[in-house]
């Protein structure tokens, strides 16, 4: 059988098992991590150095907060303006693609990979799978968050802190909970409250009207 055949498997969404061949594609993205995790936190440009060559596409202007963790690496395709908090897993058997300007926060897992339900499959032949994820633009997920194999979040969303996603997301929605859950749609209250009642400054709407734009 040739080495490229459970390749191909786990790159269509088809059932696989693990080889030698795949193994090593791993071995190759934990060396770069090793390194990466390893590093002075302020050594910027070598972050973003063996990010680019660790991932399969990254925009302009990303960071990725220490440690960091995936599998394959080059499954894992980041926007512009990308910023993810301390703990993150991007679990990338299957492609994990990520939009422009998407907050992520820390302890949050991102998994494209399942294993076979039946025991006896999965005990005998090592049957797994796995199917993408993509986050939108603009995108915020809380704290401690689970992205399950499959789901789509839609632009603007944001996922509240440890929520478990086993279903997509529509665009400009709050979700949160296990199994989350779309708690409602985002209007004209979100531009006067940030949190609770407090409201937002006259500062920062001075900025929304000026058409300002941040970028970290």
């Amino acid at each position: 059988m040739s080495e490229n055949i459970e390749f191909d498997r786990m790159m269509n969404g088809e059932i696989y098992h693990q080889t030698p061949e795949l193994f090593e594609m791993r071995m190759k993205a934990r060396d770069l991590l090793f390194e990466y995790n390893r590093l002075n936190y302020r050594d910027l440009e070598s972050r973003k150095r063996i990010l680019k060559e660790l991932l399969g596409q990254v925009g302009e202007n990303y960071l990725i907060e220490l440690p960091f963790h995936t599998d394959y690496g080059f499954n894992v395709k980041l926007g512009d303006n990308f910023f993810a908090n301390n703990n993150l897993t991007l679990l990338d058997p299957a492609p994990i693609e990520i939009g422009n300007d998407v907050l992520i926060a820390s302890n949050v897992g991102i998994y494209t990979a399942g294993h076979a339900l039946d025991p006896e499959l999965r005990l005998r032949t090592g049957a797994e799978y796995a199917i993408p994820v993509k986050i939108g633009n603009n995108v915020w997920i809380g704290a401690g968050v689970t992205v399950c194999p499959g789901v789509t979040i839609g632009d603007n969303s944001v996922i509240g802190a440890g929520s478990v996603v086993t279903k997509s997301i529509p665009s400009d929605s709050l979700a949160y909970g296990n199994p989350a859950h779309v708690v409602r749609q985002f209007d004209e209250r979100d531009k006067k409250y940030y949190f609770k009642q407090r409201q937002v400054t006259q500062e920062y709407l001075d900025k929304l009207a000026n058409g300002e734009t941040f970028h970290r």
